[in-house]
């Protein structure tokens, strides 16, 4: 199957910030099962993240506020890359920039390299000053177009956040003007913890990013609408621990789908998702995902 011009042996994608760079689950499994992975959000240089607590359980999903620890675009370079290229899996480079430029640099100094695809995260909760141009659409479309003009060809994707002051759906149409080849929804959504022992929100940075089984009716909603108004294809995201959650985001109109928290419960997850989606497509005798995708909106 395809999104876009990256061409992928299943729909099940291995969210960013929820696999690192492949290596812990390469020691239970065979990555390259999956059909693509994201890497965890690299920046220009090496980034310390968000001070601890960074992880709290609700009942029903998980709130991170990790900030973007990851050692940079250029030992991902030297450092990650080939071995992740030697397991043939997939590899989407998830990036982000602190302003328009910097994303640009390090699209830049990803654009001669192996990576298949690169996403922008245009929606990371956990960061201060430009964390989420993905709210608006003319910040959308600059970091878009800058990306778009440094990328060499290679396939872009544009990570949203779960909501936009005027519209998600005119922000995926920025996305997409502006050379998007496809967009993905949604990041997590702003959320808080309050700690009852000291009376005092949980994380340093206050508000926080909520994923897991909670969001994906939520999720699911947004997929549905975007896909309707947008003609490039939709990677769904949130909450997504099943086959039949992924094929519930394939009838709403996905291309694919992204597995973050599900992870994180389960470490065979994602393998056992693509097995789940193997079966029910040979239970139906479906020849490909087009037959089905979008069925919703009939």
């Amino acid at each position: 199957m395809r999104v876009g011009r990256v061409l992928l042996g299943n729909p099940v994608v291995a969210a960013s910030g929820c696999f690192g760079f492949g290596a812990e689950y390469g020691e239970v499994y065979d990555i390259s099962r999956l059909g693509a992975i994201c890497t965890k959000g690299l920046t220009l240089r090496p980034r310390a993240g968000n001070p601890p607590p960074r992880l709290w359980e609700t009942r029903c999903g998980l709130l991170n506020s990790i900030g973007l620890d990851n050692p940079g675009v250029e030992a991902f370079l030297r450092e990650e890359l080939p071995r992740l290229k030697r397991t043939g899996a997939v590899v989407i480079a998830n990036v982000w920039g602190a302003s328009p430029e910097e994303y640009e640099q390090v699209v830049q100094a990803l654009a001669s390299s192996p990576v298949d695809a690169i996403e922008l995260n245009l929606s990371c909760p956990n960061v201060p000053g430009n964390g989420i141009p993905g709210r608006d659409a003319a910040a959308t479309a600059e970091v878009v177009g800058r990306a778009r003009a440094v990328a060499r060809g290679k396939p872009l994707w544009a990570k949203l956040p779960p909501e936009a002051p005027a519209g998600l759906v005119a922000v995926a149409q920025a996305a997409q003007e502006a050379g998007a080849d496809a967009v993905c929804a949604a990041n997590s959504f702003p959320a808080l913890a309050v700690d009852i022992r000291t009376g005092r929100p949980v994380f340093a940075n206050v508000v926080a990013g909520l994923s897991g089984p909670a969001i994906k009716p939520l999720a699911l909603r947004i997929v549905y609408e975007l896909s309707r108004e947008v003609d490039i294809p939709v990677v769904g995201i949130g909450g997504i621990t099943t086959w039949e959650d992924a094929v519930e985001f394939i009838m709403a109109g996905a291309h694919a789908i992204q597995i973050g928290t599900a992870n994180f419960l389960d470490p065979y997850a994602g393998p056992r998702i693509v097995d789940g989606l193997r079966a029910f497509m040979e239970a139906r005798g479906l020849g490909s995902w087009e037959e089905i995708r979008g069925c919703a909106h009939r």
